[in-house]
């Protein structure tokens, strides 16, 4: 579509129902000489929830004008921001915003092969990236850097330096994203004019930026991912849904910080084009909206009814929510959203001293697994089981681990002495033909027939006792011992797989010394345990 349309129309499609534009000339200018490069970024922290369809709606408005637009899941800035989100969900929640975003675009029609998707770590954390942080650093004062993310970033009586850190970084990622414009919420403009200010002086070009209004909440005030009254959760049901829109402020004739009314401008118009209001006949009947401003001067005339308009943007925004819910209700999604977001009231338990709530079973993570390097300095066959191995393995602790092993039917005892190994150090120790072994050497496997297992290897160079990480989760501290009531290892091995380049993972997230990656010699697509 974006190629019929003239430079005049494009415009008019991108900056339609914003707040406010800063660079309307740029825009205007590069339109004239290509398409425009924008991007919309939104950081990893609480669900998101039916606002987002605003910025999305957007969105939709963009690629219709032949934007190329760039999606940027910001997961350091979700940190930065008075950790809001626990570096060790940092992952989790860039896989839920991606998932559930994806399905909220689909859901309104949205290409998603017209957009990109960058994740914000995938480039922060360049050594360019760093040095530039550094750069804006020693320019911007704390003063315009508290200044700036007063509306965004947390605030507290004893503020973070993460959080003054946090807009300098959404400056540089206009830089880095390589686009003409920025796309955010009105709450946003302090940080949009400090790029503006800031970047020329790193020798960086000055962008336009695009705010939308903010909508308001179901209680009035600003729709909020950390005030649950005041929003309607994508995954909500349409129970909940009703029970929330029914609560809703919606005052006769009150057009002012309405939230139902807003949606129905800045999501429902901006999509469809028109809007039904269904009541019963003898109330006027269905009547079909197609401007919106007729919709706000008949409520504001108290010529429809605050039931009537909860009723048809109830049914409206069910037909927007019913795809989303459908895709989440996979076992995998289903999984995610829990471990992503484990039940705060059990976390909360838990740290009161409840023994049998809290983290052991919501934060399913794979740092809680002790996994370490291992040197193989004894093997010898089980006095009482000839399928089985006998290993001393230093772990760099004072005394090396008994460790029994299966691997008699695949690996000689000449190939295991001094190897190098991967050991799971933090399981109960268990007794296996009467020997307790105390750790579990990790290896790869394929079923069939044959059956195939190889130990993993470590990176060559490593010592006994290196730790191993998963991508994203190196902050974590393991689990002094995984409590075997709770399936902890059973439930996190499900996902560790090796790739098709023979390197290991959890998630699609390469496991890791700080030396690189964990591999084993040959078995694409393997089960690790």
């Amino acid at each position: 579509m974006g190629d019929q349309l003239s430079p005049d129309d494009k415009f008019h499609l991108i900056t339609r129902n914003l707040q406010e534009v800063l660079g309307e000339d740029k825009l205007k200018q590069v339109l004239q000489e290509r398409e425009l490069k924008v991007y919309w970024g939104t950081a990893t922290t609480g669900k998101p929830h039916v606002a987002y369809f605003v910025p999305m709606s957007k969105i939709a408005d963009f690629l219709k004008a032949g934007c190329e637009v760039t999606i940027l899941f910001a997961d350091l800035h979700a940190f930065l921001d008075n950790m809001k989100a626990p570096w060790e969900l940092l992952e989790l929640r860039v896989r839920y915003y991606e998932q559930v975003i994806k399905a909220m675009l689909e859901s309104i029609g949205v290409p998603l092969d017209k957009l990109k998707f960058v994740k914000g770590t995938d480039f922060q954390l360049s050594r360019e990236y760093t040095l530039d942080v550094y750069r804006l650093s020693s320019m911007v004062t704390e003063h315009d850097a508290k200044k700036a993310g007063a509306e965004v970033v947390k605030q507290v009586e004893h503020p973070l330096l993460s959080g003054l850190l946090y807009p300098g970084l959404q400056a540089l990622d206009e830089e880095y994203l390589k686009v003409d414009a920025q796309f955010g919420g009105v709450d946003q403009r302090k940080i949009f004019t400090l790029a503006e200010k800031y970047l020329p002086s790193l020798g960086f070009a000055k962008r336009a930026h695009l705010m939308n209004p903010m909508v308001p909440g179901l209680t009035g005030s600003k729709m909020s991912s950390s005030e649950e009254e005041s929003k309607i959760d994508l995954l909500d049901r349409k129970e909940d849904v009703k029970k929330k829109l029914k609560k809703a402020f919606c005052e006769p004739g009150n057009i002012q910080n309405n939230g139902v009314l807003s949606f129905v401008k800045h999501v429902l118009f901006p999509l469809h084009g028109e809007f039904s209001i269904r009541r019963d006949p003898k109330f006027g009947g269905d009547q079909v909206f197609t401007v919106f401003e007729e919709v706000e001067k008949d409520f504001a005339a108290e010529l429809i009814h605050p039931g009537d308009l909860k009723a048809s943007v109830e049914v409206a925004l069910n037909k927007l929510l019913d795809p989303i819910r459908k895709k989440f209700e996979s076992p995998e999604l289903r999984k995610l959203t829990n471990t992503a977001y484990p039940d705060p009231s059990r976390t909360k338990a838990a740290g009161k001293g409840n023994p049998k709530a809290g983290g052991e079973d919501d934060d399913l993570v794979p740092s809680r697994l002790d996994i370490r390097v291992g040197k193989i300095i004894s093997v010898e066959k089980h006095p009482d089981a000839d399928s089985l191995y006998l290993e001393k393995i230093d772990v760099g602790e004072a005394e090396p681990r008994t460790v029994v092993s299966g691997l008699v039917a695949y690996v000689s005892q000449e190939a295991l002495q001094d190897r190098l190994v991967l050991l799971l150090c933090n399981l109960k120790p268990q007794k296996m033909r009467g020997v307790e072994s105390q750790a579990m050497l990790l290896c790869a496997s394929i079923e069939g027939e044959p059956r195939k297992v190889e130990p993993l290897d470590p990176p060559e160079g490593s010592s006994p006792g290196e730790q191993v990480f998963v991508e994203g989760y190196e902050a974590g501290k393991p689990d002094d011992k995984l409590n075997p009531k709770k399936k902890v290892w059973e439930k996190l091995q499900v996902d560790l797989k090796v790739s098709g380049d023979c390197v290991a993972q959890w998630q699609d997230k390469n496991l890791m010394t700080k030396l690189g990656q964990i591999t084993c010699k040959t078995l694409k697509g393997g089960n690790i345990s």
